[in-house]
């Protein structure tokens, strides 16, 4: 397990109530704070902000927040997800299903926002989990 990202607010990563997880807006921000997924493609430090790359980091940071309540995104049942951009959907949306299948996997919604907490961020996602306590 990597180590835990510290949240950048007055908030937990997760919040249990019951058998409900509450998992707060996550992103592809690392332990470190360097944000997985900024590729700089040239000597002038031009940026390349991958989708796909920062979509896995962010579900993977996901899954360790849900491990810590004894959950995995097995047990997510709501998917909450903000995109800077619509057009990064398509590499959002192949990476996403690597990790859930639309038979059994949780409900969606996408939106699109202004921007996120870091200009190097272009998704960020909150689920809800389901996961009976021991």
């Amino acid at each position: 397990m990597s180590t835990k990202v510290t949240p950048r607010g007055a908030y937990p990563h997760t919040k249990r109530v019951g058998d409900f997880i509450f998992v707060s807006g996550t992103s592809s921000r690392r332990a470190d704070n360097s944000i997985a997924g900024v590729d700089i493609i040239d000597e002038m430090g031009t940026k390349h902000l991958n989708i796909e790359t920062q979509t896995r980091e962010v579900l993977q940071n996901i899954n360790t927040n849900l491990i810590n309540e004894g959950a995995s995104l097995k047990d997510v049942v709501d998917v909450t997800t903000f995109l800077v951009n619509m057009n990064d959907f398509a590499g959002y949306n192949k990476t996403y299903a690597e990790f859930f299948s639309p038979e059994t996997g949780p409900a969606r919604t996408t939106v699109a926002v202004h921007q996120l907490p870091h200009p190097d961020l272009v998704v960020e996602i909150k689920v809800m989990a389901y996961k009976k306590q021991a």
